[in-house]
């Protein structure tokens, strides 16, 4: 099968390459000395780059713009690079877990990141953010596991809680959750999923059947202990029941 044009890698020598990135040759020299730019392909003694090298220039471009230094720049892609990992593994839920449902993944170009939270993308929230799994990097993409984390992060952040601290945060959910996880898991292997095997049942659907169960008593219980620390922290009174009084 013949391979479309629109499928093939190209490739640029070292002189097109800064053209079509807009900036010299001195400077596309100076972003690969800093190793801002992954290797280019050798042909001899030629230098072949191609459009992922084109995109990163694009890339740095932008951040610059935006006003990241060349230093916080490197340091930025070094976090990218460390997070590699396969996205297909961060993403899927193997085996028979399949069935249970993920959340729904968001690819972002990095400068598109740095405008999600403006002044708030350092190397140090992005390490938290590759350490707790939710980047990944793809070519020269982030992945980012959750629309719904991803939108609530950046609102908590417009609303001024600095990211580093949600990502604190984060970290602390997410070892309270596993441990409510545990709890169902553990309650439906006792007393669910044996009997479901026995009964030659799809495990997978007896878990997706009773995972809103879960969902909904974590949803309540929170939404209680919510109430009740607001009302602490304004000083108020429990409420007493229906009296018929406003």
């Amino acid at each position: 099968m013949a391979t479309s044009e629109a499928d093939e890698v190209r490739e640029y020598r070292m002189a097109e390459l800064a053209e079509r990135a807009g900036i010299t040759v001195r400077t596309l020299r100076f972003y690969r000395e800093r190793k801002l730019l992954p290797p280019p392909r050798r042909e001899g003694r030629i230098a072949w780059y191609n459009d992922h090298h084109l995109a990163r220039l694009r890339t740095i471009a932008a951040l610059l713009e935006r006003g990241h230094t060349l230093g916080g720049i490197a340091e930025l892609l070094a976090a990218f690079e460390s997070g590699r990992r396969d996205v297909g593994e961060l993403l899927g839920l193997p085996g028979a877990a399949a069935s249970w449902p993920a959340e729904t993944p968001v690819r972002l170009r990095p400068e598109a990141l740095a405008d999600y939270f403006q002044g708030e993308v350092t190397p140090e929230n992005l390490s938290t953010s590759l350490d707790l799994g939710y980047l990944a990097v793809d070519g020269d993409e982030i992945v980012h596991l959750s629309r719904r984390l991803l939108d609530v992060s950046h609102t908590l952040v417009e609303q001024g809680v600095p990211l580093a601290a949600v990502l604190g945060a984060a970290r602390e959910v997410r070892e309270h959750v596993d441990a409510i996880a545990e709890t169902f898991v553990t309650l439906l292997r006792a007393h669910v999923l044996a009997d479901a095997v026995e009964r030659g049942e799809d495990v997978g659907e007896t878990v997706e059947r009773l995972r809103p169960l879960a969902t909904s008593v974590v949803d309540a219980e929170l939404t209680m202990a919510m109430n009740r620390r607001m009302r602490a922290e304004l000083g108020e009174a429990p409420p007493q029941g229906h009296s018929g009084k406003q």
